[in-house]
């Protein structure tokens, strides 16, 4: 099926639902070289993925995962990656305020693909054991509120992917799978996009997963984050409708803020954010 899809999508063709599933099939089992998956997802971004597509993707990536299991409601703080603008891990900062809070967060992140520091650096920089099961981010959602879902232990499957990609070095599809396929089902999710041409299209994917209530948020400066320098652009969905607004800090009663006051070099600075916030 591989082939086929290759074929069809360098046509110009956008793949079914089915289409997309059967060639993740092949990825996610090895069955793809990795000509193969460089072709493909090359292809895909060259074309421009579609809401089917992703769907598709994101469904068999879902049902490879492992899976935790959690009570009540759970939200997830994430982003895309890819701004290349040297912030500090705020999605994983922002996660532990709102747990703090009292809202259980089932943060589902990697190590950094594109920048200096993601999810998992930061939490092995203030001592966290990143690597936990199902069994053990069970047990810290239950006691603390929180818990880490590591991509490359619940993902098993993308071991046959993470080779390729680095290789590729470029965005492609697989850079929004990761916020859609959290291993918790977590129904709430705050996702932050480095390319805006995207947001419109993971709210519709999210709608089409099962989840309730997104926002996907691409700030005016070109962040995968809120914006404290100007507007950001926000998708909500909600009960499967996406709409979208913009919204600044002066609408929440905010300074606007240069870049230079979120940024971080490297992990040990974004470590010490974390614990100063």
């Amino acid at each position: 099926m591989i082939r086929e899809a290759i074929d069809a999508v360098v046509g110009g063709r956008s793949l079914t639902v089915e289409e997309a599933s059967q060639a993740m099939q092949e990825i996610m089992t090895g069955e793809a070289t990795p000509a193969q998956f460089g072709a493909f997802v090359t292809a895909l971004r060259m074309k421009g993925e579609t809401v089917d597509e992703i769907t598709g993707m994101a469904q068999v990536m879902r049902e490879k995962s492992l899976h935790v299991k959690v009570d009540g409601a759970l939200v997830d703080t994430c982003g895309t990656g890819g701004d290349a603008s040297g912030t500090f891990n705020i999605s994983t900062t922002a996660a532990f305020v709102v747990a703090g809070a009292g809202v259980k967060v089932a943060k589902h992140g990697n190590r950094a693909m594109s920048g200096a520091c993601g999810s998992a650096d930061v939490l092995e920089g203030i001592g966290g054991k990143i690597d936990l099961g199902p069994e053990g981010v069970e047990r810290c959602l239950d006691e603390t509120g929180f818990g880490f879902m590591f991509a490359q232990t619940f993902h098993p499957s993308m071991r046959f992917a993470a080779g390729p990609r680095r290789e590729i070095g470029i965005r492609t599809v697989f850079n929004i799978l990761g916020p859609l396929t959290n291993p918790a089902g977590a129904k709430s999710q705050v996702i932050g996009v480095a390319d805006p041409s995207m947001a419109e299209k993971m709210a519709q994917v999210l709608a089409r997963l099962g989840s309730t209530h997104a926002l996907v948020v691409h700030g005016g400066d070109g962040l995968d984050e809120i914006s404290l320098d100007g507007p950001t652009r926000v998708w909500e969905m909600q009960n499967g409708t996406v709409s979208e607004m913009s919204v600044s800090p002066d609408d929440v009663g905010m300074e606007t803020s240069p870049m230079s006051a979120i940024q971080a070099d490297g992990v040990e600075e974004s470590a010490r954010i974390l614990r100063d916030v």
